[in-house]
Formats: C-alpha cells, sequence, structure tokens
C-alpha cells in the first residue's frame, strides 16, 4: 500500500540528488575555462567566491572546506591566470569559505537529525494505520491511502480490516479535521475496532463502541476541541456465509462492483460517532447477499468532493465500470484517474478500501 505524496529526498533530509553534488565542480571548471578564453580585461574568476556557499548545500564541512581552498588557491595564485585578488579581496573570500563550511557543517547535523526524527515519525504513523494485508481469511482486501498534509502517513481517514470469532470486520471512518490533528482520533477510534472485533457479537455494537469512545474522548478534551466526530461505514462478513452486514454512521455510501454494472450500497443511514445520538439502540443493520465476483468498493468523501479546475466533483460510480478493467487494479487506477482529474490530486485525505469474499480460507 503506497502512503502520502513523495518529496524530493533531499527535501527530506536525505543524501542530495547527483546532480546538486556536480553542479559546483561543473560551475568551478566552466568558469575557469571561461576566464581562460575571455580577454585580460575582464575577469570572471570573482565569481569563484560564490561557489563556497552554493557546495555547502550539496557537501559535507569537508567536502565544502575543498571547495573554498580550490578557490582561493585560484584567486591568490596569479600565474593561473584565473584572477589578481590581493589583501582585502583574499580576506573576504576566505571569510566566505568558512562561513560555508561551517553552514555545511550545522546542515549536516540538521539532515541527520531529520533523518532520525522522520523515521521515528513514520514508524509511529504506521504503528495506528498499518497497511492492508491482501487477505483476512476469506476476504481478499486492497487498500489505498493518501494524507493530505505533505510529509504525512496518516491523517484524518482511516481504515482497517480484522478477523475475529464473529467474522471478518472492516471500518472505513473519517475522522473531524485532517492532517496530524486528526491522528489522535484515529488511533481511538481503531483501538476500540480493533477490541469490537474480538468482544462484540453484532456490528451495532461495534459502531455504538465506537460512538462511546468518541463521546468519552470529547468530554476529557482541551477547551480547543469541545467535541469530535466521525464518519464511518462498518462491514462484517460472517463465517460460512455468502453475505455482507453493513452499518453506516453517516458515511458516504459504498459501490458494489458486478461485472460491468456499479451501484451505490443503499442502507439505513445513521448518525456520525462521537454526537451521542445513537442511545441505548444500536445502529441499523443492513445485509446484503454476496455473489462470487462481487466488489464492495469503499471511500472517503476525500474522493467524491474532489473537484476538476472547473468545480465539478469526482464521478467515482460512473468512473468504476472503466477503470475496473484496468489490470493494475481497481484502487491503483482510481487514485490515478483522481490525480488527472484534480490536476495534482485533491485537497483532502483520501482513502479508498476494495473487498471481496471468495469464500476461500488462506493456506496456512
Amino acid at each position: 500500500m503506497r502512503r502520502g505524496r513523495q518529496e524530493p529526498g533531499w527535501l527530506r533530509g536525505e543524501p542530495p540528488p547527483r546532480w546538486a553534488r556536480i553542479a559546483p565542480a561543473v560551475a568551478l571548471v566552466g568558469l575557469v575555462l571561461a576566464q581562460a578564453l575571455t580577454p585580460g580585461d575582464v575577469e570572471l574568476g570573482y565569481f569563484l567566491a560564490g561557489l563556497p556557499p552554493v557546495a555547502a548545500f550539496a557537501y559535507g564541512a569537508a567536502g565544502t572546506a575543498v571547495f573554498a581552498a580550490i578557490v582561493l588557491l585560484l584567486l591568490g595564485v596569479h600565474e593561473l591566470g584565473v584572477a589578481h585578488a590581493r589583501g582585502t579581496d583574499l580576506a573576504t573570500v576566505a571569510v566566505v569559505g568558512v562561513l560555508s563550511v561551517v553552514i555545511a557543517w550545522v546542515r549536516q547535523r540538521r539532515d541527520a537529525q531529520l533523518v532520525s526524527v522522520r523515521t521515528v515519525a513514520e514508524a509511529a504513523q504506521l504503528a495506528v494505520l498499518p497497511p492492508v494485508p491482501e487477505r483476512v481469511g476469506p476476504v481478499r482486501c486492497s487498500g489505498l491511502y493518501r494524507a493530505a498534509q505533505r510529509g504525512t502517513l496518516v491523517g484524518g481517514d482511516l481504515y482497517d480490516v480484522r478477523a475475529g470469532p464473529y467474522g471478518v470486520r472492516a471500518l472505513v471512518g473519517d475522522v473531524q479535521g485532517h492532517g496530524l490533528a486528526a491522528v489522535a482520533t484515529v488511533g481511538a477510534l481503531l483501538g476500540a475496532f480493533r477490541e469490537a472485533v474480538i468482544d462484540d457479537a453484532g456490528l451495532g455494537a461495534v459502531a455504538a463502541r465506537l460512538d462511546r469512545r468518541l463521546v468519552a474522548d470529547a468530554a476529557a478534551a482541551s477547551v480547543e476541541h469541545p467535541e469530535l466526530f466521525a464518519t464511518a461505514v462498518l462491514l462484517e462478513f460472517p463465517p460460512g456465509l455468502d453475505v455482507v452486514r453493513i452499518v453506516s454512521c453517516g458515511h458516504p455510501p459504498a459501490l458494489r462492483v458486478r461485472g460491468p454494472a456499479v451501484e451505490e450500497v443503499v442502507v439505513d443511514p445513521g448518525p456520525p460517532l462521537g454526537l451521542g445520538l445513537a442511545g441505548p439502540s444500536p445502529p441499523k443493520v443492513t445485509e446484503l447477499a454476496v455473489h462470487p465476483g462481487d466488489q464492495l468498493l469503499l471511500h472517503t468523501d476525500g474522493v467524491t468532493e474532489a473537484r476538476d479546475a472547473t468545480g465539478h466533483f469526482y464521478p467515482l460510480a460512473a468512473r468504476v465500470p472503466v477503470l475496473a478493467r484496468d489490470p493494475g487494479g481497481l484502487v491503483g487506477a482510481v487514485w490515478r484517474d483522481l490525480l488527472a482529474f484534480t490536476n495534482g490530486g485533491p485537497n483532502d485525505d483520501v482513502a479508498l478500501l476494495l473487498l471481496s469474499l471468495d469464500g476461500r480460507e488462506p493456506v496456512t
């Protein structure tokens, strides 16, 4: 499963690309050759003084010091014919070189810290929302997640698929807000769902547990977050039955893909989680027959509310029949189509989860 928008490596604290390391050396050679081909009354060699600061962004302290020393040599040794720097000019270039070495040393240390912090952050975020496996019991799964906030793997959307004593259960949700501010709520919901998969006999009881979790968290939250709520859809594939049970809590409807036909799954809508509106009665459960080859596509509103340049919403249900023929898989095809539709990607978190029941347990 792919996550997040990938940034260039040198913006993520990783070593700079090769072109960034080659550029200062190419500029050095180019300026020396240009000076050699230029009449003597025009001096280009002083442009060399700008190379050590440039090298500091691609090299460490030692490499930058080498560039600074070469520049001083070319400017100070007049017999080389590059420049005729003297006295204060050479002193100024030397100071620039020393400062460049310091900058390179500080940058190198910050890069190492950034790599360490990012590694820890990615491990923590993947612990909250691990990739969905290809199969959970008799259910085949395919998921895709994209966080709206750059550089993050987890935002305000969530999904999970777990097997328990009451069958395979799946959750797709969208919590209030997005980005890092919503990660705590995502973690709370996923933790409650994983417990409910084992403990709660009915799918409505699972939804009620999630609702109580958010209500309790909202009561204990600070003034900045007086209420927490989330939309969600819950699915259950009971063992030995070719049916799926669905509970919707204010979430966009799932799509059932049956051959070339695509239709929204009609269920009794329930209130969003966390508003305390469920009361003592659990939400209504809809039971749907599952035929061989049926696929259920669950999504968050980051997909259907994405707009193109003219302001039109992304027509997911209309696009799925065409995209389902993509040999690379429906989930990946939807994401690529969404990227093209929005010219770069939506501005909200996106979660897609594709489930199908083939009735066969994995071979162990």
